[in-house]
């Protein structure tokens, strides 16, 4: 007998868009040794994951809801600093209903910002740093000194040797007793993620457009041995856009 295909839609009941994001009790999945990761991505139909640099050009109104209703949810959210660069950062989580929704839910009002930097080379000048609400995470190996800035920054230094995501989330379940992170990239960080083997579920927003060019794909890395494989949990649809939602399977 061959293979079938089971198909997705249209089917079911419409959800109202932040519903389908909502209740995922992410850090009731944490192992023992450090957080579940979830990373939130976008890409176009031919794989690209910017338009001119920047990955607003893919995001849609519903796609920028759901983003809202994931960070939500976690106790912090990690970005690379090229991401923050480009994106330029702002605060977390500044809606007073969002802030509301994760007091209920035992957490922070804003989810500090998690950063990985070898060289401790920041954009201070965007307005994540520039505002006295923000809570910053930096994991570095260098042993330069930051320069002040408005924002709480806390520095937690590892040896070199020992540097990258894996060491990086172990510390952060021991210091800040962390169990859900949220990755937003930039490709590169998700990359290190997947080549660690610490990432756990991908969210993942086809938005549909061909965009061409030799942008970033979603994920920056050395060609991983044999690649990782995911499980389908969830794909739903707006318009042409597909939302979908992959667990690691290990």
């Amino acid at each position: 007998m061959g293979s079938t295909l089971r198909r997705l839609g249209p089917i079911g009941q419409p959800l109202e868009v932040p519903a389908a994001y909502e209740g995922l009790e992410l850090g009731s999945r944490a192992p023992r040794s450090r957080p579940y990761v979830v990373a939130n991505m976008v890409a176009a139909l031919d794989g690209r994951a910017t338009v001119r640099g920047r990955s607003s050009g893919l995001s849609s109104a519903e796609d920028q809801v759901l983003f809202g209703t994931l960070r939500s949810q976690v106790d912090a959210v990690m970005v690379g600093t090229a991401t923050l660069r480009i994106e330029r950062y702002g605060p977390l989580v500044r809606a007073p209903e969002a802030r509301a929704r994760r007091r209920q839910a035992g957490l922070s009002e804003r989810p500090p910002c998690v950063i990985l930097s070898r060289t401790l080379e920041l954009p201070l000048e965007i307005p994540l740093f520039q505002d006295a609400g923000s809570d910053v995470v930096v994991i570095t190996p260098s042993t330069r000194e930051l320069a002040p800035c408005p924002a709480r920054v806390e520095v937690i230094r590892l040896a070199v040797s020992d540097f990258g995501p894996a060491a990086a989330l172990r510390r952060l379940r021991e210091q800040r007793q962390l169990r859900s992170v949220l990755c937003e990239g930039g490709p590169r960080l998700l990359g290190t993620l997947i080549a660690d083997d610490v990432l756990d579920e991908l969210f993942l927003t086809l938005s549909p457009l061909l965009v061409g060019g030799s942008g970033p794909t979603i994920v920056t890395a050395a060609e991983l041995s044999g690649g990782r494989r995911l499980e389908l949990v969830s794909a739903l649809h707006h318009e042409a856009g597909l939302f979908l939602r992959y667990r690691v399977l290990r």
